[in-house]
């Protein structure tokens, strides 16, 4: 399916501009990026997603999933059990995707059907996608992996799936206009709506019906997360919060560049190109105090999911600002991995972060259908 061109522009402090603004006062009008270069994917890197690849590919179980950490963050750690993850089994199939292997064809095509075959074990008669208490973010990186499959291998078992685990999405969705940890729940937060954001996209991508309405609430909630102007904390202005709803007047919510990148990500992934919310956030997130330190990789929950969505953010916001924020995350990634040899770690456990990591490593390869511009 074509998608609509982003006309965005990001710029960097470190180019001496600001959002849409050249240095000399001049409107910037982003092109989008080339094929790989050398430049993006060298041969460290290239060495590096190789060394993690195969890490995943070993530590596969028999019936296709990987085990780590299944649980929730709590202030500032994660309190987990160790099981057959769901959401990490299909963050490492959409990994292999990214690399051009598809279910049962290619380097890792022994791994990716694996990966299929548990996702589509785990589907609930309701059509979540859930194994050992896993919630709806697991569910949407699974939905994820399924509409990306089924672009790739199309197949009759695989869309009925992908059609129960859309409904299960769209019945979740609650009069806020987003999602929260469990189907039934009132409340809401970016970081989960985002997911359920981009599987739907996904989703409609390879012709399965999402009701307008949902897109359209979702774009809502999404926005009346945006801290613009009339805010009492200048310091957050072009964050997104993670609780639009919760609190408020009473006290705000947080903010951070890991739910900034959800909010500008999911807003792309509804189709919101150019948009105030896009701009502010965008300009947050390319702010060098906002971004997280690269030791935090190591020691906490959400620097990977934040910067699988920083990645995706500007990647659509395009050149020339695309290969500079790019080639400082890679370098931070190959040089993090390096501690560990072959894998990545952090709170949730090995397969997560590898997953993740190599998944944010191959964005330039432009295989993947839901990354694509």
């Amino acid at each position: 399916m074509r998608r609509r061109k982003r006309f965005l522009c990001l710029v960097s402090a470190a180019t001496a501009v600001v959002l849409g603004v050249a240095a000399h006062g001049q409107e910037v009008t982003p092109r989008a990026p080339d094929q790989p270069r050398a430049a993006e994917i060298d041969g460290a890197t290239r060495a590096a997603i190789t060394r993690g690849l195969d890490y995943l590919a070993r530590h596969q179980e028999p019936d296709g999933s990987w085990i780590d950490g299944i649980g929730r963050k709590v202030n500032n750690t994660y309190l987990a059990h160790p099981g057959k993850h769901v959401g990490v089994t299909a963050l490492a199939g959409i990994s292999f995707l990214a690399q051009g292997s598809t279910p049962s064809r290619g380097q890792y095509g022994k791994q990716v059907q694996g990966a299929l075959d548990f996702i589509l074990k785990s589907v609930s008669r309701e059509g979540f996608i859930t194994n050992d208490s896993s919630r709806m973010y697991e569910h949407a990186f699974a939905t994820l992996f399924l509409a990306e499959v089924a672009g790739m291998a199309p197949s009759s078992e695989i869309h009925d799936a992908l059609r129960a685990a859309v409904s299960c999405i769209v019945a979740a969705q609650n009069d806020q206009g987003g999602w929260r940890y469990l189907p039934g729940a009132k409340d809401s937060d970016i970081s989960i709506t985002v997911c359920q954001v981009q599987a739907l996209r996904a989703a409609r991508n390879v012709g399965i019906h999402v009701p307008k309405d949902a897109i359209s609430n979702a774009i809502k909630y999404v926005k009346h997360s945006y801290i613009g102007d009339k805010v009492s904390y200048p310091h957050y202005k072009g964050g997104f919060w993670y609780q639009a709803y919760e609190n408020r007047p009473f006290r705000p919510s947080r903010t951070s560049f890991a739910l900034t990148a959800a909010g500008v990500t999911a807003l792309y992934g509804a189709g919101e190109y150019d948009c105030e919310e896009i701009r502010g956030g965008l300009k947050y997130l390319f702010h060098r105090q906002n971004r997280p330190a690269a030791n935090d990789m190591h020691h906490t929950f959400d620097y990977w999911y934040g910067h699988y969505y920083a990645i995706q953010a500007f990647f659509q916001a395009g050149e020339p600002f695309w290969t500079e924020w790019y080639l400082s995350v890679r370098d931070e990634l190959v040089e993090g991995q390096a501690e560990h040899g072959d894998h990545w770690q952090d709170l949730v456990g090995p397969s997560y972060a590898t997953a993740m990591a190599t998944l944010i490593l191959q964005i330039p390869y432009r295989y993947l259908p839901i990354f694509e511009r």
